[in-house]
């Protein structure tokens, strides 16, 4: 029958146990195995109820047995592979130097916000003017192209509004662009004019001035803004006939449009006004349209002002009436015929 690999070291231990009594017994060691000197005091050596006491060195320390690894192996492992020395300036027996704990500090940059949609006004007549340039800003990667169309507008507020505006998105990018220019645009545009884009142009600066005055050299990209109110709710904000709210046929009456996306001047090549639904001839002064009431049945009216594929309405905006008899013919401004 195999006997097993553990019985066998069994064996052994049991072996050497006897040995070590029989040389203390029969003198060969220098006393009794108790210690006492010559004596005789007979020890037995053999299995007992718990585990064989381990065996004792020449000094008479215990050590523990080898045990079996897994290997099949008794006693320590070898020590394969080149060993690697201690740092410079350590000992092995130096203990590990913790390393230290890695100290993760994040900061969430808030990128300023860029302009909000217009809507988009078509260059109609192919003379820039400052709602289309806004249109060329409103995608950042053309701020560079915008800023050589803005010396050909006006010399107004708008102008300057739009190269601050223009310098300081290429300068917020690290594409150049000039800090101290739209220090100075923003400063002298203050006040201007009210138009829809004006004002959302003048508030985007005003944000990349403070985000610069808060992070001074960090640099972001802008993206087009996406959804959202846009910049300019173009309406038709009241209809003057002379403080009455009635009109005779033939009377000059003036309408005022607000949040105006598109040069007014291009409202006579792409758009119109039409009153009681007929199209009517119509003349410009900057956001005021100015239109003679069509020949009309007396009762209230809707104004529509259209321009490009949006048109806008007011409903009853005013009141046809006819006029008095005897009374001064209101298209000729002349007197009554006696």
């Amino acid at each position: 029958m195999a006997v097993s690999l553990g019985m066998r070291i069994s064996g052994l231990l049991v072996a050497g146990a006897v040995a070590v009594a029989a040389a203390a017994f029969t003198g060969h060691g220098r006393g009794t195995a108790d210690g006492r000197g010559d004596g005789g005091t007979v020890v037995t050596a053999g299995p007992t109820a718990g585990a064989a006491r381990p065996p004792t060195d020449p000094a008479g320390n215990s050590s523990a047995p080898p045990k079996q690894r897994p290997d099949g192996h008794i006693g320590a492992p070898a020590v394969t592979g080149t060993p690697v020395p201690p740092p410079v300036g350590r000992t092995p027996s130096d203990p590990p130097t913790p390393s230290p704990s890695p100290s993760v500090s994040r900061k969430v940059l808030e990128v300023p916000g860029w302009l909000p949609p217009g809507p988009a006004s078509p260059d109609a007549d192919g003379v820039p003017d400052p709602a289309s340039v806004y249109d060329l800003l409103s995608d950042p990667a053309g701020c560079r192209a915008a800023l050589g169309v803005i010396p050909r507008l006006a010399a107004d507020g708008d102008r300057a509004l739009l190269r601050g505006l223009a310098s300081a998105c290429l300068a917020v990018q690290g594409e150049g662009g000039d800090w101290a220019q739209a220090v100075r645009d923003h400063a002298a545009s203050a006040g201007g004019g009210d138009s829809c884009k004006r004002r959302a142009a003048h508030a985007v600066l005003g944000g990349l001035l403070d985000f610069h005055r808060r992070q001074p050299g960090v640099s972001v990209r802008l993206k087009p803004a996406s959804g959202g109110t846009p910049a300019c709710g173009y309406r038709i904000a009241r209809v003057d006939t002379g403080g009455d709210g009635t009109a005779i046929p033939g009377e000059a009456i003036g309408i005022e449009l607000a949040d105006m996306y598109f040069d007014p001047a291009e409202l006579l090549r792409s758009g119109g006004v039409s009153i009681g639904g007929q199209e009517v001839p119509v003349r410009t002064d900057r956001g005021v349209l100015s239109v003679v009431v069509p020949p009309l049945a007396p009762g209230p009216v809707d104004v529509a002002v259209r321009y490009g594929g949006t048109e806008v309405r007011l409903p009853m905006a005013f009141t046809v009436v006819l006029p008095e008899p005897n009374a001064p013919d209101e298209a000729t401004d002349g007197p009554a015929t006696p």
